[in-house]
């Protein structure tokens, strides 16, 4: 799984909300000091900074963790003066991202950066909250709990949490978990969705899947 870590004296939940549905497991530290302790213990493969923080600003430890880390840097901030930039790349920082932003374009330059380090982002693997879904081992793992699903209804979990807050049709679900050759009844997903409710419903409230009427499905993760 790919670690990133989220360096920010104001943790901005929505981001670690969005990078923990994309799969990345996500750490915070409060500022440039517990980022430098962070990074000794820990394996992180990308750093977002915040520029403006107590203690240390980001230019700093942007230029100490290229000191010692051979791992990509973002800077956050909510500056957006060409002076602001030119310190920030000095610094050694590979990308550059002004306040506010889209979660989604944070996302966009992780994943940028990442293959351009050659890091291998295991799209195998799919995290929200404390339940992961591993494609590889065919396991569910949510809090000390592995769950063995039966394949049609890990491959639906797999598919509603590799894309959360979507609402898919029926027939599209159909399409995707049983294909286009598929002749059974479209409420076989109805039946599959409720034996995943049902699993699922007493051992974690990291997600639900939640009906659409008239339309579907969509899983919907917890806002925290």
């Amino acid at each position: 799984m790919t670690n990133i870590l989220l360096v920010d004296d104001d943790i901005l939940k929505l981001v670690c909300i969005h990078l923990s549905e994309q799969g990345f497991r996500v750490f915070k530290a409060k500022d440039g000091m517990e980022a430098l302790q962070f990074l000794k213990k820990e394996i992180c493969h990308l750093a977002v900074v915040d520029v403006m923080m107590p203690f240390m600003d980001g230019y700093t430890l942007t230029k100490k963790i290229r000191d010692q880390y051979n791992i990509p840097v973002i800077l956050l901030t909510a500056k957006n003066q060409i002076e602001d930039k030119e310190q920030g790349f000095q610094a050694g920082t590979d990308d550059y991202l002004v306040k506010p932003f889209e979660p989604k374009e944070l996302i966009f330059r992780i994943k940028a950066l990442l293959r351009r380090y050659d890091h291998q982002l295991d799209e195998s693997i799919v995290r929200i909250g404390s339940t992961t879904i591993d494609k590889k081992s065919y396991e569910v793992q949510t809090g000390d709990r592995t769950i063995l699903l039966p394949l049609k209804e890990f491959e639906l979990l797999y598919f509603l949490m590799s894309n959360p807050m979507q609402v898919f049709s029926r027939d599209h679900l159909i399409e995707q978990i049983w294909g286009l050759d598929y002749d059974g009844e479209e409420r076989t997903v109805d039946v599959h969705v409720k034996r995943i409710r049902e699993r699922f419903s007493k051992l974690t409230d990291d997600f639900q899947i939640k009906t659409v009427r008239g339309v579907g499905y969509s899983l919907e993760a917890k806002r925290t």
